[in-house]
């Protein structure tokens, strides 16, 4: 790939998957989530990205009220802690947290970049309505941010859990220009999930951040994950894995060096992505009409 001259070659962004088991208050969690991510900038990681919600743990209470209460403003010390924790370690960070909203708290993600600025804020747009997800607000768009880095600009997208299993989610996020993809999580990660996300990545020729609880946390299993979004690369026979990163189970910071170098250049000349697509025959994707078998009681527009 040719460079101008002085421009920054980013051979590689290192995202630090952080695979945690939360604790049992909203302090508990900041404390811990700070010393995680200091460890993780020790670990030379560019960005450190937690699992969903994690100022709660994922706990969303029928109690609306306690709900309400739980949950984080703007102005309030959780979020300004880790905006300062990125400009004081120079490192991007993806923090997740039941965000204060009206009529009900939302599900969402704060990107920080290294100067400890918000240039990115996600809500998630596919709560899980079959669920207690039904008690939040859902999101209205999703979101793409142009990251300053120390290695150069990258494009940085965001999704959430269920928002990894409807294929428009990741297809907006790379028609807004997205690069790499920052999935938070908080489910059991099995074969199909796995499946879908590197169906994503390898789609969308985007590379996939995804981090999960670990075992321990209800209906966790960890496996976070990382993948680089080429299906083929110079010099290999055969096509290529795009798995950079699979997790065990167990606690831990899991980092993944995403080769965006080889990613831009593999962008520039192969198939997938906005290359070859038809959206002028795509229409019916528009249409919100619903029918059997597909009809459910407890879906919201």
């Amino acid at each position: 790939m040719n460079h101008k001259e002085g421009e920054k070659i980013m051979d590689y962004f290192r995202v630090a998957l952080l695979q945690l088991l939360p604790e049992s208050t909203r302090e508990e969690n900041l404390r811990k989530g700070m010393e995680e991510c200091r460890k993780a900038q020790a670990l030379g990681a560019d960005l450190a990205l937690f699992p969903e919600m994690w100022s709660c743990g994922y706990g969303i209470t029928r109690d609306l009220e306690k709900m309400r209460e739980q949950a984080v403003g703007e102005e309030d010390e959780f979020l300004r802690a880790f905006g300062n924790l990125a400009k004081e370690l120079g490192m991007a960070i993806g923090i997740t947290y039941l965000e204060k909203f009206d009529p009900l708290p939302r599900n969402t993600l704060c990107l920080f970049d290294r100067w400890g600025n918000p240039v990115l804020k996600y809500a998630k747009v596919h709560t899980c309505d079959f669920d207690d997800e039904r008690l939040l607000t859902p999101g209205e768009d999703f979101a793409v941010a142009n990251l300053d880095t120390a290695k150069g600009p990258l494009k940085v997208g965001a999704m959430i859990c269920y928002d990894r299993e409807f294929p428009e989610s990741a297809r907006i996020l790379m028609l807004k220009g997205a690069e790499i993809l920052l999935v938070p999580n908080a489910c059991p990660m099995e074969i199909n999930r796995l499946a879908q996300l590197r169906a994503r990545a390898f789609e969308n020729m985007v590379g996939i951040a995804t981090v999960n609880y670990p075992s321990g946390q209800p209906d966790c299993n960890g496996h976070s994950t990382a993948f680089d979004g080429m299906a083929y690369k110079p010099g290999e026979p055969h096509s290529h894995d795009m798995l950079l990163l699979e997790a065990g189970e167990e606690e831990g910071i899991f980092l993944a060096d995403f080769p965006v170098e080889e990613l831009r250049a593999y962008r520039k000349h192969e198939v997938w992505g906005n290359a070859y697509r038809h959206p002028q025959k795509y229409r019916e994707l528009l249409e919100e009409k619903i029918e059997e078998p597909f009809l459910r009681g407890d879906y919201r527009r």
